[in-house]
């Protein structure tokens, strides 16, 4: 199972929201490319990086801070916010991105992440599934009401894609622990790999997760409790994996 330190970017810095709410943000650092060097040395093996304002407006925005962090490290770094095209997958990936993340286009053009999954590889592309009380959100969280996030979930796999980043969003920013059951559920039912995401706040949530490794869990993103040291990202790591 592998840890991947959250890397969110708004406005060009480095911050976290609570449950995607953009009036609840805290920024940790004015320059992402140093937090993410951080986590590098603290013993990460891969970044989970997102554009919030790309996810909002829908279109890539903060490219020059996701540049900045390419260069900064040399651990391999996953992007989504914002990425609704194939352009916008083709520029990421030229720039050396490992993996790109759509959410919104799984939704309204899964035609889209099909061609996509033909064209760069299924491995290197992902969906992420955003979900408040089992139903999807999309464009940055803000729109819900589309389908069950379950039943997104079991389609990804007929599209060519290979992992799923299932974000609890009531959990989100919250360091209210997380559901290990419900992801374990999720991975079981998509029948393809599945990175958990949302209110991870100790590493009895990282053992919960293990234990279900079994189920298709392979990696856990973690944000606030990173940030806010309620986590020691070398023995997040060393019990992941």
């Amino acid at each position: 199972m592998t840890i991947l330190p959250a890397v969110d970017i708004r406005n060009g810095k480095c911050v976290r929201l609570t449950q995607g709410d953009f009036q609840k943000e805290i920024v940790y650092s004015d320059f992402p490319e140093d937090q993410a060097a951080k986590w590098e040395e603290s013993g990460a093996k891969f970044l989970h990086v997102v554009d919030l304002d790309g996810a909002r407006e829908g279109h890539l925005i903060n490219i020059f801070a996701i540049k900045k962090i390419l260069d900064a490290v040399d651990i391999p770094i996953e992007v989504g916010g914002g990425v609704r095209t194939m352009n916008d997958m083709e520029t990421l990936l030229d720039m050396g991105v490992s993996r790109v993340i759509l959410g919104t286009i799984a939704v309204e053009k899964p035609e889209l992440v099909r061609d996509a999954a033909r064209t760069f590889g299924g491995e290197n592309v992902i969906v992420g599934i955003d979900a408040r009380e089992g139903v999807v959100a999309v464009h940055g969280w803000g729109d819900t009401g589309y389908m069950k996030a379950d039943d997104l979930a079991m389609r990804i796999g007929d599209y060519g894609i290979s992992t799923i980043i299932y974000t609890d969003i009531s959990r989100d920013g919250t360091l209210a622990g997380v559901d290990a059951e419900k992801f374990a559920n999720i991975a079981a039912k998509s029948g393809i790999s599945l990175i958990a995401s949302g209110g991870v706040k100790s590493l009895d949530d990282i053992r919960a997760l293990k234990k279900f490794e079994h189920s298709g869990i392979t990696g856990v993103i973690i944000g606030k409790a990173l940030y806010e040291n309620k986590i020691n990202l070398a023995e997040a790591v060393k019990i992941a994996e």
